[in-house]
């Protein structure tokens, strides 16, 4: 088919202007597939692999259908509601949405918990046209009275699989119910499953379905391999890759993982930042802000926090830990071969999991190119991450995640408890931010996954542009700050190999 421009599909000229300006002048095939339908209105479920521009499927329509209905936005009523599973993926909508929404002459508002409600509380007051909000945080301030949804026009549920798991499912069930019942309503996910028919049944109507892509079809970009490691070898092995240029994201299971994993590569040189539900939303911002700007060329996640999350120019995604389920496979390998861009996908198996990543891939519809090492000298690492390793002394500093406990009794609550939750995410980002001055945690952490005390200043991380250009792995800078080593496979240990895979989701 051939390539037809947005405003084909009936995107007004001046959003299109915006979208030539960000270097997008070519729909995808889910916005190809999912335009003409909900821009006239019609409650749309768009299936498109992660990476495949399923944001802007949804946020055009949205923009355009309110820009042409010609209401005027009220205080404490949105006009449109985005609904989003994570903060950063909340915070990446608005991001994208915001030169669009300004463009059309319309007001954006994320709202998302870990931080004060004080700024949101306000600027719902103001009145928004298009609310992007994570549930937790929108049923506090409507049990408030800060916010209401009756008089919603669309309503958008990203990532709508993973919103409609039994974690998040009641609360999306019980703000879905407070829109107005002849709104729109557009679901898109990266997989459709039995789970999200229930939400389809009881809130759309008549909807149209858009499928992209088969559900089980490979990125034709991206490569999948499988690394049949030995316990022992799987820290040597993982500095080996993310000391190669480029930037690379490397899953775990468990948040103690993320922390215990992401505190090795540090200690091996290797410029690491954590993503993982532990961290206050302080720590969280300033690591993903370092992963942006290259100051960190690691980032270590686990599924939840890592959910949708977007990173231009991830070269390679590490699975150090297998998922347990083939989605979370196919939403972790989302995070590289994004918008048509190569990226590779590796997963480490040792001997105890064979059985459990052959299914995981079957289930995934992957046909990965399996490689057994007996040591961690062998031409595949260089093959799958190639270029000059790179190690920084010391690192950099790691934000310590901070523990979520129960405050004390509040003197006064309301009916969603929301000033011991404000109190403990106040006292939650102060301990962060006093870790993060601190400066690397040190201690380890133990089996019952108890934070070091104490620490100390890890350096170098900020340096100049890393070498390599022109290679696909470029660094985006914080390489060069320190003095380049030559690594080896020592000091691994089975101890050190199994520790980041300990504790608890």
């Amino acid at each position: 088919m051939s390539a037809q421009n947005f405003g084909h599909f009936g995107v007004p000229a001046d959003l299109a202007r915006v979208l030539t300006d960000l270097g997008i002048d070519t729909p995808t095939p889910i916005q190809s597939a999912t335009l003409p339908d909900s821009l006239a209105g019609r409650d749309v479920l768009g299936r498109g692999r992660t990476g495949s521009g399923k944001t802007y499927a949804f946020l055009l329509p949205v923009v355009t259908r309110l820009a042409a209905s010609g209401r005027r936005r009220t205080a404490k009523k949105p006009r449109a509601l985005i609904l989003a599973p994570t903060r950063e993926l909340a915070g990446q909508i608005e991001t994208a949405l915001a030169p669009l929404a300004k463009a059309a002459g319309l007001t954006t508002l994320a709202i998302f918990g870990g931080v004060g409600q004080n700024p949101q509380v306000r600027r719902l007051r103001d009145g928004v046209d298009v609310l992007v909000a994570c549930p937790g945080r929108l049923e506090d301030l409507i049990g408030q009275g800060h916010c209401s949804l009756d008089a919603v026009e669309i309503t958008v549920l990203d990532e709508a699989d993973h919103m409609a798991d039994l974690g998040f499912l009641p609360a999306v069930r019980r703000l879905l119910k407070q829109t107005p019942r002849d709104g729109q309503r557009l679901l898109f996910s990266a997989t459709l499953d039995a789970a999200v028919n229930v939400l389809v049944k009881q809130f759309l109507s008549n909807p149209i379905t858009h499928e992209a892509d088969s559900a089980q079809s490979p990125v034709a970009t991206m490569s999948h391999h499988v690394l049949h490691v030995s316990r022992e070898h799987r820290v040597p092995v993982l500095v080996d890759l993310t000391s190669a240029p480029g930037r690379t994201v490397v899953f775990t299971r468990t948040k103690h993982g993320a922390k215990a994993l992401a505190r090795q590569l540090n200690r091996h040189g290797v410029p690491t930042v954590e993503l993982h539900g532990n961290l206050g939303q302080n720590a969280r911002t300033r690591n993903m802000d370092a992963f942006h700007a290259g100051d960190a060329t690691t980032l270590v996640a686990t599924d939840i926090a890592a959910r949708g999350i977007h990173v231009d120019d991830v070269a390679l995604v590490v699975h150090a830990d297998p998922p347990s389920e083939h989605k979370a496979y196919l939403h972790r390998s989302g995070r590289t071969a994004r918008a048509g861009s190569a990226g590779t996908v590796i997963t480490l198996m040792t001997d105890d999991q064979v059985r459990d990543v052959r299914s995981l891939t079957r289930a995934a519809g992957i046909k990965p190119v399996t490689t057994k090492l007996r040591d961690t000298d062998h031409p595949i690492l260089k093959e799958l991450a190639p270029g000059e390793r790179t190690l920084v002394a010391g690192g950099v500093t790691v934000a310590a995640p901070v523990r979520q406990s129960t405050p004390k009794k509040a003197k006064s609550t309301n009916q969603s408890g929301q000033p011991a939750r404000a109190k403990q995410g106040k006292q939650a980002g102060g301990r962060a931010g006093g870790q993060q001055a601190g400066g690397q945690p040190s201690g380890g952490a133990s089996k019952r996954g108890r934070r070091g005390r104490g620490g100390q200043g890890g350096s170098g991380g900020s340096g100049g542009q890393g070498n390599g250009g022109g290679q696909a792995r470029q660094r985006q800078g914080g390489r060069a700050g320190g003095s380049t080593v030559r690594h080896t496979s020592s000091s691994g240990g089975s101890h050190s190999a199994a520790s980041f895979s300990a504790g608890r989701r």
